[in-house]
This record gives structure tokens, sequence and C-alpha cells, in this order.
């Protein structure tokens, strides 16, 4: 994911929030394109502030992108200053929204659920995802497995809806993760509510790893190439670089388009 705030006592630093950038390289190696094994429609990105945007109808028109994630909140009183002008851009060139909240360890799972939901404004057509994942800038601000489920159990309560979980293999499976090697207490399991969320799975290899709890469902998203700074955009593969915005996340849908739409709108 494209940064994250590491907390309100360090210092700050390059990075999405324009405070402090979180982990978002998966302890495995460099991005790669999608394998040939894998079917899936790849007209999905993410972004938040720190990306430039030019044109939202060249990222619709030019890329052929179909829907855009954007940071909202982070933490209980981070947000995004991009998030909502660009919402009215993004959704005037077609494009279909979404708004992701990463999560932190300062503030209960309910308060950080309702701070996003304020930024978030969701309509029945606005994906909402939590970013579940070690917090690189501040190893000790990271989110606990209960205050993610208390923030997708707030969700679900204000809205009837669950949001998408973000997240690598590692960190749900327990293992030590991020450049801070920090891990959840355990793994997430099928029996978490986060279980019943769909799956945004952040791997940058060919063929990825599907957390246990998800092994009946798999990936619903699939961030299969991340891009941290404006310099390496994309890590420099044209099939990978979006017209209208400086660089991006790129997401595999695991679906086709009338799949996509149906999903997005809620029907699916």
């Amino acid at each position: 994911m494209l940064g994250g705030v590491a907390g309100l006592t360090l210092p700050a630093m390059t990075g999405c929030a324009g405070r402090q950038t979180a982990s978002r390289v998966p302890d495995n190696t460099q991005p790669t394109s999608p394998g040939t094994s894998v079917a899936g429609l790849d007209a999905v990105i993410d972004i938040s502030h720190n990306v430039t945007v030019t044109d939202f109808t060249l990222v619709r028109r030019r890329s052929n992108i179909l829907g855009v994630i954007h940071k909202a909140t982070e933490g209980g009183d981070w947000v995004d200053p991009s998030y909502g002008v660009r919402r009215g851009q993004a959704e005037g060139a077609g494009l279909l929204w979404g708004g992701y909240h990463f999560g932190t360890h300062q503030y209960s799972g309910q308060q950080q659920a309702n701070a996003f939901l304020a930024v978030c404004r969701p309509r029945p057509a606005t994906l909402m995802a939590l970013d579940f994942e070690p917090n690189d800038g501040n190893p000790r601000n990271t989110m606990n497995l209960a205050q993610a489920e208390a923030f997708v159990q707030t969700v679900y309560q204000a809205t009837g809806r669950f949001p998408l979980v973000y997240t690598h293999p590692s960190w749900a499976a327990g293992r030590p993760s991020g450049r801070g090697r920090v891990r959840l207490r355990e793994p997430i399991s099928s029996s978490s509510i986060l279980a019943r969320c769909d799956l945004w799975l952040a791997d940058y290899r060919e063929e990825p790893e599907v957390p246990s709890a998800w092994a009946d469902r798999s990936w619903r998203l699939w961030q299969y190439s991340g891009d941290e700074t404006e310099s390496n955009a994309a890590y420099g593969s044209v099939p990978r670089a979006v017209a209208g915005v400086s660089h991006c996340d790129r997401n595999l849908f695991a679906g086709d388009t009338t799949a996509l739409y149906r999903f997005w709108n809620g029907h699916a």
C-alpha cells in the first residue's frame, strides 16, 4: 500500500500520508507482472495524496483502468487531504471509487472505523477497505488483530457491508513481517470476522500465497505491483504504467469486467 502515518510523535518523512512511510514490501522479491496462470482483470489501482494526478480521464480511457481505491484516513486523527476532491474527479471520469483506511495502534478499532466512515462517506457503490499490515515507520504503532476485528465489526454495523481486508501473506500467518519484523500474536483464523471480508492480497511474486483464513475463497483483489516513489513509477514497466498519474499500485481483480461492476456495486 502506498505509505502510512507512523504516529504523531515521530518526525516527518516522504510518503503518501506526508509523515511516515508504512510497510509496503511484503517480505518477498521485487514485484513482477502477474503470472500467466493467474486469471483476472488488471483494471484497479490504489493511490493516496502523494501521487500526482493530472487527469482521471486518461486513467480511464488510455490505461483501461476501471476502479480507483484512494486512501481516506489513518489511525483516528489523520485525513488524506486529496480524498474528497479526487472522488468527484474520478467519478466524473467514469471510474469506480473506493476508500481505504490504514490501521494503527493509537486508537481503538471502533474509533478508527468511525473516523474512516466520516471521511469515506460510503455510498452503495463505494468500495471500503482496511489496510492491515505492519507499520514500518513506527512498529509499536501497528494495529493488532483485536483492533482490526473491531474496525470491521463497526463498519459492518454502520453500513451492512464488510470492507475488504488488505494484508500480506506473512502478516496474516503470524510470521515476522516488514522492516521491523513485527508479527501478530496469532495468525488470522477462519473463525475471525476478518475472514468474512473479501481479501485484498499484497504479494509481489508471480504466484501469490493465499493466507489460510481465506483458503476456501482466495483473493478478490491481488496487489501484484507496488510503487513507492515517482522515480521508479511502476518499476519502469510500460504495461504497468498508468496514464494520468505519476505512480500507483496495480491490482488484479478475480473476475471479468461484468463481475467487477457487480462486485463494486454490492451484488457479488
